[in-house]
């Protein structure tokens, strides 16, 4: 079990550190990469703060993109709402219901597109902007669709940094300004320049990669996070992108399944522990202050284990039982216990996963930082438009 300031990191076995990806690491952190460059405490954010400051105050906010250019928002949202007073809506698919409560209740849309060409975040954007609302665009800072209609709007640009690819974005503009205006703290996200220098952080991540290739060779390409924090739910989302598109290519790949639990004990466990033996896991858990308490006066005696607990408590003890089965049959997994929700600990889990993708792209000789069959989809639907096809 590896310590990281909140995170109890629980890595798939006690592997021998592999000489050549912690030589491959130490030469990722040390790149003159823009990537690695936002996840630095002292990097270069592309916005006035004084400009900024002016949409401090708004209470409904709705960020509209695709991908990586809004799934690193929701995480953020979704994992520390707790502490955040504002509403934030997120449109990132077509959702007419999702739309018609936006219309009613949105007054700052923050518009985000890295190339400002995506046919979803301008179809979206068009349906719900009015003279009534502000706009805040973050888009490359060339020409494109989103950043004309900006200045025709006479709406604030941030310019994307077009070295960033979205699903890597999240330490960037892109996650940062929509992070200022929940009210949390940016430089508590970025941990890069403390965590390079922890041991425990970088060999947690030569063992992870080092397991992971393993299991590759193995056959084992299906990686199913086993989510104990509703709370979380986003942020696999957010992982489950980065994974798949910065590793399927060339025929190979890992395919990143979301499983909610315990929920899925009921549905996909039985599977999971005597179905194929493709798969390998990861477990999540958070830890949280307020749970609701079991009211003892209504146990009867046949469950009289349950008096004096809460439902963390309860789903704790599943996450450990479940460990413990997944041993005993020898299945592969690793674990993550974060112990506080803070912007510290998801800055945690951004870079780790962000470094182990890119550090596994390295290792199988795949380039981590493209998507190029994504725009075969993008090309046949422009073609599609344009010869008016309707049902």
């Amino acid at each position: 079990m590896t310590q990281i300031e909140n995170i109890k990191i629980k890595n798939f076995d006690k592997k021998k550190p592999s000489k050549k990806i912690k030589s491959l690491l130490n030469k990722l952190i040390r790149e003159d990469n823009h990537i690695i460059k936002s996840l630095k405490n002292n990097y270069k954010d592309s916005w006035d703060i004084k400009k900024i400051q002016k949409y401090k105050n708004f209470s409904n906010i709705t960020l509209v993109g695709m991908g990586g250019s809004i799934m690193g928002s929701k995480s953020i949202y979704s994992f520390l709402k707790n502490r955040i007073k504002k509403n934030f809506f997120f449109l990132d698919n077509f959702e007419n219901n999702k739309i018609k409560e936006i219309k009613k209740k949105n007054n700052l849309n923050l518009i985000i597109s890295k190339s400002g060409n995506t046919l979803e975040t301008i179809v979206n954007s068009n349906v719900i902007i009015n003279k009534k609302v502000k706009n805040i665009f973050i888009t490359e800072n060339n020409e494109n669709y989103l950043r004309s209609l900006a200045i025709k709007l006479k709406s604030d640009i941030i310019d994307h940094n077009n070295f960033i690819g979205g699903r890597y974005s999240v330490l960037s503009e892109v996650g940062m300004l929509p992070a200022i205006l929940m009210g949390l703290k940016v430089e508590k996200f970025r941990k890069f320049n403390e965590l390079i220098k922890n041991k425990f952080f970088l060999n947690s991540i030569i063992n992870s990669v080092s397991s992971t290739i393993s299991l590759i060779k193995r056959n084992k390409l299906n990686s199913i996070i086993l989510n104990y924090d509703e709370k979380s739910s986003d942020l696999f989302y957010w992982y489950q992108q980065l994974v798949a598109e910065s590793l399927g290519k060339k025929g190979r790949g890992i395919l990143p399944i979301i499983s909610k639990m315990p929920q899925d004990n009921h549905s996909l466990m039985q599977l999971y522990l005597d179905g194929t033996k493709n798969n390998f896991y990861t477990f999540f858990f958070t830890k949280e202050i307020l749970s609701e308490k079991i009211k003892n006066e209504g146990i009867l005696k046949s469950r009289d284990y349950l008096k004096h607990k809460n439902l963390q408590n309860v789903l704790y003890n599943q996450f450990l039982a479940t460990q413990s089965v997944f041993s005993k049959k020898k299945i592969p997994f690793r674990s993550f216990v974060v112990e506080k929700r803070d912007e510290s600990s998801l800055g945690i889990l951004f870079t780790y996963f962000i470094l182990e993708t890119i550090l596994l792209g390295k290792v199988l000789k795949i380039n981590p930082y493209d998507q190029p069959s994504v725009e075969l989809i993008k090309k046949e639907t422009k073609k599609k438009l344009i010869s008016n096809n309707y049902f």
